[in-house]
């Protein structure tokens, strides 16, 4: 898998085109999906929902429970707090004229889903007090990658999350099954590349998911090391640009 990963030549530099953009949203969906699977295997909590977090906000505040509501607020601060930090750091790395600017937030979610694989694991042994932190981890990963997708691709394209992807293709299949009167000069037609492009990324969540359950199932937390292993390809030549920039 790595080195099929490594053929598709997925990076993370500075330097951008629609299909890198492209091919790192795929991988990031990969990642995104088979974390969201694995951690609700984990914690019984999809963590890219922030929807759905804030659905049960409301459902918890109206029944009363207090402890559920102030658990699902921590979880939406966090992937807040995750896509406020992949912010900073892009745009304090395009400051210093880093080619691996964008790369950044990717390194801190690699060092993050290594974290979520050690809580995760130490989980079964003290799982009352562990399972929060997991939740926060988790949703602090889904916000940084998904503002690192968003921001690098000017809001093109999203990871952590279909909602959107579905809507924009189902307008695009409006528009190609729509039936044009000839007589008018003007067409409805679908953004083809456009098309394709959601078709990848809903093709790649859901394989992730299905990797990401299967994995979690017969391997564990081990899974996450993996998923680091992926996050990081993207990273691999802008950082190694930089380094021998720096040296020489």
């Amino acid at each position: 898998m790595l080195k099929f990963l490594a053929r598709l030549d997925v990076e993370a530099g500075v330097a951008r085109t629609s299909q890198s953009n492209l091919r790192l949203a795929v991988l990031l969906s990969f990642v995104a999906g088979a974390t969201n699977a694995g951690g609700f295997l984990a914690v019984g909590l999809y963590t890219s929902h922030v929807t759905g977090l804030f659905s049960s906000i409301a459902d918890n505040l109206i029944l009363g429970n207090i402890l559920l509501t102030l658990g699902a607020v921590t979880a939406v601060v966090a992937f807040l707090l995750g896509a406020m930090t992949t912010a900073m750091l892009i745009n304090w790395g395009l400051r210093i004229n880093l080619h691996s600017a964008y790369c950044l937030p990717l390194l801190l979610e690699a060092f993050m889903l290594l974290v979520f694989g050690v809580f995760g694991a130490s989980i079964k042994a003290v799982s009352i007090l562990l399972a929060p932190v997991t939740v926060v981890i988790l949703c602090f990963i889904m916000g940084l990658q998904n503002a690192l997708i968003t921001k690098i691709s000017k809001a093109e394209f999203r990871s952590t999350h279909l909602t959107g992807v579905v809507t924009d293709l189902g307008i695009e299949l409006g528009k190609l099954f729509y039936v044009n009167d000839t007589s008018l000069p003007i067409k409805v037609l679908a953004n083809r590349p456009k098309l394709r492009a959601l078709v990848w990324l809903l093709c790649s969540f859901m394989v992730g998911g299905l990797v990401g359950a299967l994995a979690f199932k017969y391997l564990g937390y081990t899974m996450t090391l993996a998923l680091a292993l992926m996050v990081l390809i993207p990273a691999v030549k802008p950082v190694t640009a930089d380094a021998q920039k720096r040296l020489n």
